[in-house]
């Protein structure tokens, strides 16, 4: 199977997991997937009003620069473990 097919089964798989993750491993399961399917964080920063936007982001971008399918790798681990 390929990294784009496991990638797309990791999404499948991550919405029917055992028992639901802590925050931070869910931060972590959306900077992935975010990185894995888009590549670089993009836009401004979530006001401080949005504390939940503003995490999502920060947990993204502390992903920038790596390499896409590196992304999809360790989101496909990741949800392979929590399986």
């Amino acid at each position: 199977m390929s990294l784009q097919e496991q990638f797309a089964q990791a999404q499948i798989d991550s919405k029917n997991l055992p028992e639901r993750p802590d925050n931070m491993t869910l931060l972590k399961i959306y900077a992935l997937f975010k990185q894995g399917s888009s590549g670089d964080v993009t836009g401004e920063r979530p006001g401080f009003t949005d504390m939940v936007g503003r995490a999502k982001y920060d947990a993204w971008a502390a992903l920038k620069g790596t390499a896409r399918e590196d992304a999809m790798q360790q989101y496909v681990d990741l949800i392979e473990y929590l399986k």
